[in-house]
């Protein structure tokens, strides 16, 4: 079995992630409305992701009333940065040059944003 930490959120869970990261915390039904926003989605199957999450190590749940708020217990940083080492490893055999080089000839990334990783580069260079 994974250890909690080497759990890979899946495109839901982390939708999901981004809004408690974003609100700090949140119910049940804060996340529901938030999600509902963007597409249709059924309560019941909200409560059941971040109870999934909560069992993964990402989401710590405290009573409040009748319902649990929720709390990340990893900042966004550390996992952003975990699926995407995780990424590089699975599609790229761990080189990231290869991912680097597909994201500056995508052409969906604007010139400004090509330019953005230029300088990131070169300021790691430094």
């Amino acid at each position: 079995m994974a250890s909690k930490s080497k759990t890979v959120l899946t495109r839901q869970e982390l939708a999901l992630m981004k809004v408690v990261w974003r609100a700090g915390h949140a119910t049940v039904r804060e996340v529901y409305e938030a999600l509902r926003e963007q597409r249709r989605v059924a309560y019941t199957t909200v409560m059941t992701m971040l109870n999934i999450l909560e069992s993964k190590g990402y989401l710590r749940k405290e009573p409040e009333g009748r319902a649990y708020r929720y709390h990340p217990t990893q900042p966004e940083r550390r996992v952003m940065t975990a699926l995407v080492r995780d990424f590089v490893d699975r599609v790229f055999d761990g080189a990231a040059t290869p991912l680097l080089a597909h994201l500056v000839t995508d052409t969906r990334l604007s010139k400004p944003e090509r330019d953005a990783l230029k300088r990131l580069i070169d300021g790691v260079e430094s």
